[in-house]
């Protein structure tokens, strides 16, 4: 992958607003939609700081392995004013560890420190679009937070925008897709794509740099609390958005991109995108 330009504000274009700003304060858990954040090196302040830990297996529980874990998006988690965070149950009812286990069918203890070498089981996407999420589908394991050595349970990198152009090509909403950012864009089709390699600004002071197109797993495709199961949120991009990550790996279903912090700052809803000329 390229490392970027220089993307400072006089050399970057306008491309969009942020429409959106969502957090997750615990992986695979349903989030919390906000209106400003702070952005730091780790990403949006208390976003996937924490996790549910497979106690059998010792893999961190995450929906990319469904027929294990699909459940998981039945629940929300929301940060509380004293820093802790609160679950609740599809009833809208406050639960714990316990009645999440019970609920789960596997015991698992809520943790705020990554351990090392943590893995998460992933299945893989094209068995599950043949077979469907409930088969015996296989799963790769793959190590969290490459991109992010300083801790939360993030797949790769601290931050993950999608633009509503990507949006409206699946047909399907932003929470399926689990973005820190919905940038509003014109365009057609999987504009970010774009942007890999390039710094983007935001606001006064937020500087990132976009690093690789996000592969697509099963989780889009699963019931998201009051959203339904929709498999086309991964066909579609199967069908028409095959890229290659990384260096190295195959051409993936994707959408949206991962990014890193260059530079922290806050972010509120409205700010304009802009686009660096590096590459």
């Amino acid at each position: 992958m390229s490392g970027g330009g220089s993307g400072g504000a006089g050399a970057s274009v306008g491309v969009g607003t942020v429409e959106r700003l969502r957090r997750y304060p615990v992986k695979s858990l349903l989030g919390e939609e906000l209106d400003r954040a702070e952005v730091t090196g780790r990403g949006l302040a208390g976003d996937r700081e924490r996790a549910l830990l497979d106690l059998a297996t010792g893999r961190v529980a995450s929906a990319k392995n469904p027929r294990l874990w699909s459940g998981l998006l039945g629940y929300a988690a929301a940060l509380t004013a004293d820093g802790g965070v609160a679950v609740t149950g599809p009833d809208g009812r406050e639960t714990d560890e316990t009645e999440l286990s019970e609920a789960l069918g596997r015991k698992v203890a809520l943790v705020a420190e990554r351990p090392p070498g943590a893995t998460v089981e992933r299945a893989v996407p094209e068995e599950v679009l043949a077979r469907g999420i409930a088969a015996e589908v296989d799963v790769t394991v793959s190590e969290l937070g490459r991109a992010t050595p300083d801790g939360g349970f993030f797949d790769f990198a601290p931050l993950h925008l999608i633009t509503t152009s990507t949006l409206r090509a699946t047909g399907s909403e932003a929470e399926r897709y689990r973005p820190n950012l919905v940038i509003r864009t014109e365009g057609e089709g999987f504009v970010e794509n774009a942007w890999v390699g390039r710094e983007l600004a935001i606001g006064p002071t937020l500087r990132l740099r976009v690093l690789a197109a996000t592969p697509r797993c099963a989780v889009p495709t699963l019931r998201h609390g009051p959203l339904p199961r929709r498999t086309e949120a991964l066909r579609i991009p199967a069908e028409r958005n095959r890229v290659v990550p990384l260096e190295g790996m195959p051409e993936l279903p994707c959408a949206g991109v991962y990014a890193q912090v260059l530079t922290p700052g806050r972010i509120r809803t409205g700010d304009e995108l802009r686009v660096g000329s590096g590459g």
